[in-house]
């Protein structure tokens, strides 16, 4: 089962890369971030809350999101694998999946990190804020914070994948398919 957790900064081109991972290698997409605008748009109580904390540009507690995640492992058990998008954010996140995929018999394969300099994301995202009408896209502050949060709290789980000879990094600035070819080359390698 082929396991992947893509990395990188909001606006790295994360939630692009998984769609042509998905439909190249049949995998399943969890995306932390879809999962929760489904709730906030369905109105659930889980939903409200994490809007709150979303809008402030604080992360979602990850109890919750584990248990998101296994719901998902456990609805789609005859998947090719699985590409984790947003998530894990935090080393005790990333202990956490470890620990869940082992009680599901399987593991990550590799962590595929997507590096963009601060202002080419600030950028990214701007434009993203005005084409999908998504409020902490539009946001300078609010971006300002999530790099902030991002760079603070999530790039350490770089070293958590590192550790295990799981971490594999791409410069995400180029065409879409270049981007995706180098992607696919350290894919192919797993």
């Amino acid at each position: 089962m082929l396991n992947l957790v893509l990395f990188g900064p909001p606006g790295a081109g994360k939630g692009t890369q998984s769609q042509k991972l998905i439909e190249k290698y049949q995998l399943v997409h969890l995306s932390t971030g879809d999962i929760l605008r489904s709730e906030i748009a369905n109105g659930t109580e889980l939903g409200l809350e994490a809007k709150k904390l979303m809008d402030q540009g604080i992360l979602v507690p990850d109890e919750v999101v584990i248990g998101m995640i296994s719901n998902k492992l456990d609805s789609n058990k005859e998947a090719n694998g699985f590409i984790f998008d947003g998530f894990p954010r935090t080393v005790a996140q990333a202990e956490a999946l470890d620990a869940l995929m082992i009680s599901k018999n399987t593991a990550i394969s590799g962590m595929v990190a997507l590096d963009v300099d601060s202002e080419e994301l600030q950028n990214r995202l701007l434009l993203r804020g005005k084409d999908s009408g998504r409020p902490d896209d539009a946001n300078p502050d609010i971006i300002r914070r999530r790099i902030e949060e991002y760079n603070n709290k999530t790039a350490p789980v770089a070293n958590f994948y590192k550790a295990q000879g799981k971490y594999y990094s791409i410069d995400g600035i180029g065409s879409i398919d270049e981007i995706f070819t180098e992607i696919s080359k350290i894919v192919d390698g797993l």
